[in-house]
């Protein structure tokens, strides 16, 4: 799916949005605090229920608004359409799809697949294991329909074990009962785990390649427990030291991709350039295997794309995110950092969160349907030109 129209208001600092942006490659440019993340932050927020900025929704209402509201057309037949509304003063979020208020998140998720790259996004390799989790059930989500089901299954069974073992002196069949769903669900979560993984590897391989040759350089997928036994029997064993710890220690819950260079750890040697392009090759990995398993495109929101990287190596980003049929909106602080590393065939806009004024469209790029003015302010009478 790709965005045709983007409606944003009371988010931020951004005065009322009207944005009609470019099917493939829409480049924002600003100076700090111009409100180019938050235009990225609307979207994500559009389609994850959620900010990458903030862990309460309500910080992300503009301070002398009541309410945030979001909304965006998409491409393809028949219409879609998903809104998200947030009141301060409330906690609930008001979903909307094609018009439906009984919208759920996953629904969300998946009429609009998202995935970012921002300086956060090194937390995949130098994070905990929960975030390196949260993406690799990000894409099992997206090609194995069924995985959400068995995913809410083991979340509800393991709630319900942990509570039994922090009660501390429990009748053993309580256990068998959650156990015995723990286990179920949680070896089918692992097989659809793999399944998905066996198929990305090849595809993560092949994109680091075409961003950054590494020789040494290995993803490897941990389930979370000893890969010779049955979690049942695992779960059976552990019953003593888990009633000292007070949690489940082994399952689905601990699964991890280990990245690796030459045995060690890769973010202990990377540096932080060479951090950036793996973590985006396996974001755009993420979105390639989704187009050739399911035919379906993710809109990729890229934060300051030429950030520790040089030269040649933006210009490969570049070239990679091209001939991907893709969407992207992408922001830079310096707009001359991403202009004219682009194809003549490719639709490209730009827009700068700053004049209220058009300027000619930049060689490279589309000239179809570039002399709209967009008027995406701020609260300090900033604007965005589409040119």
């Amino acid at each position: 799916m790709s965005i045709e129209q983007l409606n944003l208001q009371g988010l931020r600092n951004l005065a009322p949005v009207a944005m009609v942006p470019s099917q493939r490659i829409n480049l924002i440019s600003g100076v700090n605090g111009s409100g180019k993340t938050s235009l990225l932050e609307g979207i994500h927020i559009l389609g994850m229920g959620r900010s990458f900025r903030t862990r309460q929704l309500k910080n992300a209402i503009q301070r002398d608004a009541s309410q945030m509201t979001l909304f965006a057309r998409l491409a393809g037949e028949p219409e879609t359409t998903v809104g998200v509304r947030r009141f301060r003063d409330q906690s609930e979020l008001e979903l909307r799809l094609k018009g439906s208020k009984n919208a759920r998140l996953a629904e969300l998720a998946e009429a609009l697949p998202l995935q970012l790259i921002n300086p956060d996004a090194f937390r995949l390799l130098e994070g905990s294991p929960a975030g390196r989790r949260e993406f690799l059930d990000w894409g099992v989500f997206h090609v194995k329909h069924d995985f959400l089901a068995s995913w809410r299954r083991a979340r509800r069974a393991l709630k319900h074990r942990n509570a039994l073992l922090r009660r501390g002196r429990i009748a053993p069949q309580e256990l068998d009962v959650w156990e015995h769903e723990l286990a179920g669900s949680g070896e089918l979560i692992d097989q659809q785990r793999r399944e998905w993984f066996t198929a990305f590897l090849p595809v993560f391989e092949e994109t680091l390649s075409a961003l950054l040759p590494m020789e040494g350089l290995t993803l490897h997928y941990a389930r979370g427990w000893d890969k010779t036994r049955e979690l049942a029997d695992v779960l059976a064993a552990s019953r003593p030291t888990d009633l000292q710890m007070g949690f489940t220690q082994q399952g689905p819950q601990r699964a991890d991709l280990r990245i690796k260079i030459h045995r060690q750890p890769a973010i202990e040697v990377l540096s932080r350039g060479q951090q950036k392009l793996v973590v985006s090759a396996l974001k755009l990995a993420q979105g390639r295997l989704l187009e050739s398993s399911v035919n379906r495109h993710c809109v990729y929101l890229i934060d300051d794309l030429p950030a520790e990287l040089d030269k040649k190596h933006r210009q490969r980003f570049c070239e990679l995110l091209e001939s991907m049929q893709c969407q992207a909106f992408i922001t830079s602080v310096e707009p001359a950092a991403l202009e004219n590393r682009w194809l003549s065939g490719t639709e490209v806009q730009m827009f700068h969160v700053k004049h209220l004024e058009q300027t000619e469209t930049p060689s490279g790029g589309s000239s179809s349907a570039l002399s709209q003015l967009m008027h995406i302010g701020s609260d300090h009478d900033t604007s965005v030109v589409r040119r």
